[in-house]
């Protein structure tokens, strides 16, 4: 059997747990079983797939025996299977986050019943979207994940949610359409949605019908990505939804978007003349971003505005086009997916056991629950960039690939960078600060310090203090213990991102038509 009859299993198994979870769905330890033994099944074959195709050649199957331009491709190289791999970690363990509050806490925030369901159908998507070899099948595996997310974002149904919601269905929407115009104009220019026959063809086309198809695929991707302007929608979307859906949302959602935006860049238009262009929208990006987050007084919110500012670093590498710096993209796409996530979730502990995300309104948690300091001080000094953490040497990475072009512009958007990183690390040091550090009888005049934030949306929010279960503890630490290993082994990671960036930068091979498995 060829190996690359293995590759739909990727979207297949998930969906095939999803029916199977949803028959079940009185039975809730079946539903937990299948889920966690779906995405382990998952991880396990994303990691062979990886090492399939690092030692040799990336992996295409034509789904239902049909002939290319018409088939249905799925592909396996090195960036796809890492990202598998990564995501299946992260949703594995955001899993059992939620099978400890769903525990706890019975089906008032997160409904058993619709949520396993759900939130494999979300991983069947995300999944769909890192192996698709053609635009219309990723735009299928936008929307299986959009449609799960709908669901999952409003659990609960409770006025916030549905409000929010309502905004985030909008959006998605819009986003939507303009991909789905985008295929039918490049359909039509082209004849084809296969993203190996586009790269051929687009030569074909003039310079202007190209910038054209070239902006409305990166228009579409953006607001996916969540790329100012169009990330307005994030910081009030997120927060809202119960603490394991936002986690991995901030986690994995955006990161497809950007997944997206590296193959349209890289391998459908490698010789892009709107590289200027993403390098001004990635300033933008980080810097609002940033700001943002630091004009926040609730956890959640500020992480979620810190979400946007880094991904303005994801722009960034990939704007400067360059094997090096599309490497440590890679790098730090997967330290942003795996540490955001992290935070996410200790978030989630400090709302259970302080009853609020404000950080005016938690106090002493150092003494109380050095458990949580320690699994929100580790991720956050690593997404602000301290030494030795991952999220140093991604962003030494990235800046040291501007100083090598040496543009003004570069240089500029390397001061960005780490202005964003200082304010990274001051706006989530004041929330550990005031969480953790400051004690309940602190002093007036810390209170004074901080009253500017009292204006800020959700500072004064307050919810029941619940019991945390122990496997959302360990579910945490498992991920802050992930996080920490990104450090330890960062060197063969980094080594495998320098392939995949070499590897994008080629001419592109996604497919090749004589060599495609066909799968009846």
């Amino acid at each position: 059997m060829s190996l690359s009859l293995l590759v739909p299993l990727l979207v297949a198994l998930p969906l095939l747990g999803a029916a199977v979870t949803l028959i079940g769905g009185r039975r809730r330890r079946l539903q937990v079983v299948v889920s966690i033994t779906t995405l382990s099944i998952t991880f396990g074959l994303a990691v062979f797939l990886f090492a399939v195709v690092d030692g040799g050649s990336p992996l295409a199957v034509s789904v239902g025996g049909w002939p290319l331009p018409f088939g249905i491709v799925l592909y396996v190289d090195r960036l796809a299977a890492l990202l598998v791999a990564v995501s299946s970690v992260v949703l594995l363990a955001v899993l059992l986050f939620s099978v400890g509050q769903g525990a706890a806490d019975g089906d008032d925030d997160t409904p058993v019943s619709i949520f396993h369901p759900s939130y494999l159908i979300l991983a069947a998507g995300i999944f769909d979207a890192f192996i698709a070899g053609d635009l219309f099948n990723l735009y299928v595996g936008f929307e299986m994940l959009l449609v799960a997310s709908y669901v999952l974002i409003t659990l609960g149904s409770t006025e916030s949610r549905i409000r929010t919601g309502v905004v985030y269905i909008v959006v998605s929407l819009v986003s939507s359409v303009l991909f789905l115009s985008a295929i039918a104009v490049i359909y039509g220019a082209l004849g084809t949605v296969n993203m190996a026959q586009i790269a051929e063809r687009m030569a074909e086309l003039p310079d202007g019908v190209q910038l054209v198809l070239h902006l409305l695929l990166l228009v579409a991707f953006s607001v996916k990505a969540a790329v100012f302007p169009l990330s307005f929608w994030l910081p009030d979307s997120y927060p809202t939804a119960p603490a394991p859906v936002t986690a991995v949302f901030a986690g994995l959602l955006t990161k497809v978007g950007v997944y997206a935006l590296i193959r349209t860049e890289t391998q459908l238009f490698p010789d892009s003349d709107v590289n200027t262009l993403l390098l001004i929208v990635a300033l933008a990006t980080m810097i609002v971003g940033v700001l943002g987050a630091v004009a926040q007084a609730e956890l959640k919110r500020i992480l979620s505005f810190t979400l946007v500012s880094h991904v303005g670093y994801m722009v960034f590498g990939l704007a400067m086009a360059t094997p090096a710096a599309i490497g440590a993209t890679i790098y730090y796409m997967v330290h942003h997916i795996v540490v955001q996530t992290t935070l996410f979730l200790a978030v989630g502990l400090i709302e259970r056991r302080a009853g609020s995300t404000s950080i005016l309104k938690v106090k002493g948690l150092l003494a109380a629950a050095p458990v949580i300091a320690a699994v929100y001080l580790i991720p956050a000094l690593n997404l602000g960039g301290l030494p030795p953490f991952s999220g140093f040497i991604g962003k030494f990475a990235l800046l040291d690939a501007a100083a090598q072009v040496g543009t003004p512009l570069m240089y500029t958007l390397i001061v960005a960078g780490i202005v964003t990183s200082l304010l990274t690390l001051y706006a989530l040091m004041r929330a550990w600060n005031l969480s953790f550090w400051r004690e309940e009888d602190d002093s007036a005049e810390t209170e004074a310090r901080i009253q500017h934030l009292g204006t800020a949306p959700a500072a004064e929010e307050v919810s029941e203090r619940r019991v945390i279960p122990r496997i959302m503890t360990s579910a945490t630490v498992g991920m802050v213990a992930v996080s920490v290993g990104l450090t330890v082994f960062a060197g063969p990671l980094y080594d495998i991102c320098e392939r995949i960036g070499s590897a994008l930068l080629e001419p592109i091979s996604l497919v090749d038509l004589g060599e495609v498995e066909e799968e009846s």
